[in-house]
């Protein structure tokens, strides 16, 4: 896959399939699909998030490289420290496989469907580096082509991942304050009461 070392300058892992190396430009943060599309729709223009990757049922988001080694803390101060969410990162010349040219993609994923393909693919002569989320003080994705900060990516997902494992979890049991809820506590709702 010239196109990664030669147009893009990213290490690849020289085996096949070919792997990408995370850690040395870029780290990448892993989710569920279904997470991963609620960020694509939540940040719907191209520059708030950096490539995003579809590899099976798994989305790979590119972050700053150094965001894997930040994720516990990060998800520690965000106070999701104590449970269990189904969102963790590659880093540290940890191998992701490599999706293939945009352009080439759809051929590929049309005859091996657990091919990776791109979602938002990485644009060639951008530096990678200033298009992926990175941890930051100042403000972000403010539509001047600035990403989204680390934090604000780390958060969504988060939220977007404990949303998953409560709605598998426990689909008999009604959500809080909902009308079943309220229903089965005895607490009816007051336009029912009157």
């Amino acid at each position: 896959m010239g196109w990664y070392e030669h147009e893009l300058g990213w290490p690849t892992t020289g085996a096949l399939p070919p792997g990408l190396v995370t850690g040395v430009r870029f780290d990448a943060v892993d989710v569920p699909a279904e997470a991963g599309l609620a960020m694509l729709n939540r940040f719907p223009r191209p520059g708030q998030l950096g490539p995003v990757a579809l590899d099976g049922h798994r989305i790979r988001l590119l972050v700053a490289a150094g965001s894997a080694e930040e994720l516990p803390g990060l998800l520690e101060w965000l106070e999701w420290g104590g449970i269990r969410l189904d969102l963790t990162a590659l880093g540290s010349g940890a191998p992701m496989r490599a999706p293939a040219h945009p352009e080439w993609g759809r051929r590929e994923a049309a005859y091996d469907r657990s091919a990776p393909v791109w979602l938002r693919p990485p644009r060639p002569g951008c530096e990678v580096e200033s298009t992926v989320p990175a941890l930051r003080v100042t403000g972000g994705a403010d539509g001047t082509g600035v990403p989204i900060g680390l934090t604000a990516l780390v958060a969504a997902l988060a939220t977007a991942c404990h949303r998953i494992t409560l709605r598998t979890r426990s689909q008999d049991q009604p959500w809080a304050f909902s009308y079943a809820s309220r229903m089965v506590a005895g607490t009816r709702p007051r336009s029912l009461t009157s």
